[in-house]
C-alpha cells in the first residue's frame, strides 16, 4: 500500500507542477510540452488505478490531441510579430469580459446543485470490463457521444479553414 501511495502522490506532483507550468509560460513550445507532460501524469494516475481503458484513451487521445494542436495550430503561427501582438493587446477588454462572464457561470453551476441540472443516473459497470463500457456508451451515451464527436470534427474543420487562410 506505500507503494500505491508513493506512485500517487508522484504522478500528482508531476501532473499539478506541469500544469502550472502549462499556464504560466510564455512560448506555446513549451505550454504544450508541460501540457503533454501533465497528461501522461494524469494517465499514469489511471494506470495506477487499473483503469487500462482511460489510460490508454488519456494518452491516445488527449496527449496525442495536444501534439496534433501544436502541429497544426501552434506552429504556424508567428509570435514574434509586434503588429501582431499590439492587435491582441487590443481585445484584452473583451477577453476580461468573457473570462468574468464564464467564472460567473462557472459559479451559477456550482451554487445551483446538482438538482437543477439534469444528469443520467450513472450506469452500474462491473469493474475493469472494457465491453460493458463500451455497450452503455454506444446505447445509453450514444447522443452525446456523437454531439462531442460532431464537436470535434467541427473545430477540425475550422482549424484547417483558418490554417489554409493564413498560408494562402
Amino acid at each position: 500500500m506505500l507503494l500505491n501511495s508513493i506512485f500517487f502522490y508522484f504522478f500528482s506532483a508531476i501532473a499539478v507542477v506541469s500544469a502550472v507550468l502549462t499556464v504560466t509560460r510564455r512560448s506555446p513550445f513549451h505550454s504544450a510540452v508541460f501540457l503533454v507532460v501533465a497528461l501522461i501524469a494524469t494517465g499514469g494516475i489511471f494506470l495506477q488505478l487499473q483503469a487500462d481503458f482511460l489510460f490508454a484513451m488519456q494518452l491516445l487521445v488527449s496527449a496525442a490531441g495536444v501534439v496534433v494542436l501544436f502541429v497544426f495550430a501552434a506552429t504556424p503561427t508567428n509570435q514574434k510579430s509586434p503588429r501582431r501582438a499590439l492587435r491582441f493587446s487590443r481585445y484584452r477588454i473583451v477577453a476580461i469580459v468573457f473570462a468574468i462572464v464564464f467564472a460567473g457561470e462557472v459559479m451559477i453551476a456550482i451554487f445551483a446543485g446538482s438538482k437543477s441540472l439534469y444528469l443520467p443516473a450513472a450506469a452500474n459497470l462491473p469493474a475493469r470490463n472494457t465491453a460493458a463500457l463500451g455497450d452503455v456508451l454506444f446505447a445509453q451515451y450514444l447522443l452525446p457521444l456523437e454531439m462531442a464527436s460532431l464537436l470535434l470534427v467541427v473545430a477540425l474543420i475550422g482549424g484547417i479553414a483558418a490554417l489554409n487562410r493564413r498560408v494562402a
